[in-house]
């Protein structure tokens, strides 16, 4: 028993010697500093159609807390729906002493800023596309998939209709060269050919302006008083089309869909009482974080602007008061009070 005790004790101090000659590993994790080294003090900037609006307040109010977050700097510019304006800002940011290192551009149309974009990657900066396509060759595009958006409104009038109306439809456009009106065009076109039955009787431009969309769906409601169902491209406008189906007394005679970025009083709050029938909403939540992962993985990756071109479609749904949810729609209130902006 003694000479058993004596080899384990002896075992234990070989253990004990032998473990302090190992060296021991760092608890120190250097993932955090490679982060820290890549993001901070990076600018980011946002030149959206407008600032006006709840798509472009929303993502800056969780652009502002997440760039925050790895200490950037996030700068805004408000074209104010003015092409130009736009040109402009994305021109300045080009040849500012400190330019931008990710700009994150909402393009007017196809073409107008392709120029300015391409140059941006040139002098080394990032071009994220958000919500509209455009041709060109961006970091990343992040948004809808306007075919599908288009697809999935067609759906919803020719339900919200039903097989015992008219099957007259009509469509408040928006322009003749933004990308989001002409693939969600069509989209729904596709759609339409699944049910030959349902006819689109009137197709005017609203050039996104409310009083436009009011004046030629009034128009369309003089001239087919039996339409069963509207669709208007964007829910911006589509205040106007509602207040014409107001003025003609046929709120329960026609079904409206549009489309918009599922803030509360946009869009909850009138499919709940009944303005809206549809609205196919993007999650701009899920966006803005998908724009914010990007723009993290981009400051890491060490490659040239323009190398890559990934598409990030953000989930789509259709929302009507079947399926309407408290968590529906976001607030923007709420979005504003979190980052911090009054």
């Amino acid at each position: 028993m003694n000479i058993i005790k004596t080899l384990l004790a002896a075992t234990a101090t070989l253990s004990i010697s032998c473990a302090a000659l190992v060296p021991q590993a760092s608890a120190a994790d250097p993932a955090p500093k490679v982060y820290a080294d890549a993001l901070k003090g990076k600018r980011i900037m946002l030149v959206p159609m407008a600032m006006g609006f709840d798509l472009a307040q929303g993502w800056t109010a969780i652009l502002k807390r997440e760039v925050a977050a790895f200490e950037g700097i996030l700068e805004t510019r408000d074209p104010n729906w003015s092409v130009e304006a736009g040109a402009q800002a994305i021109t300045e940011a080009i040849a500012s002493e400190n330019k931008p290192d990710v700009l994150i551009v909402m393009s007017p149309d196809m073409n107008s800023y392709s120029k300015l974009m391409k140059r941006a990657q040139k002098a080394g900066i990032y071009v994220i596309l958000i919500d509209n396509p455009a041709n060109f060759k961006a970091d990343a595009y992040i948004g809808s998939d306007w075919a599908e958006l288009g697809r999935l409104e067609a759906e919803a009038v020719v339900k919200g209709c039903g097989p015992d109306s008219s099957k007259k439809i009509g469509l408040v456009q928006g322009d003749q060269v933004n990308a989001t009106s002409l693939f969600q065009y069509a989209g729904i076109m596709e759609v339409l050919k699944k049910y030959p039955d349902f006819e689109v009787v009137a197709k005017p431009d609203s050039n996104w302006d409310a009083t436009t969309s009011r004046n030629v769906t009034t128009t369309m409601l003089q001239q087919n008083p039996d339409i069963c169902g509207i669709i208007d491209f964007w829910d911006g406008d589509a205040t106007g089309a509602a207040a014409a189906i107001r003025d003609a007394g046929k709120q329960d005679e026609v079904f409206l869909v549009t489309t918009g970025g599922g803030e509360q009083t946009a869009d909850c709050d009138r499919i709940a009482d009944g303005t809206y029938g549809a609205v196919v909403m993007t999650e701009l939540a899920r966006e803005t974080h998908n724009m914010v992962a990007i723009i993290k993985y981009l400051l890491q990756s060490g490659q040239q602007p323009g190398t890559s071109a990934p598409y990030i479609y953000t989930l789509l749904k259709a929302t009507t008061k079947d399926n309407l949810r408290p968590d529906s729609c976001w607030d923007l209130k709420a979005l504003q009070a979190e980052a911090g902006i009054e």
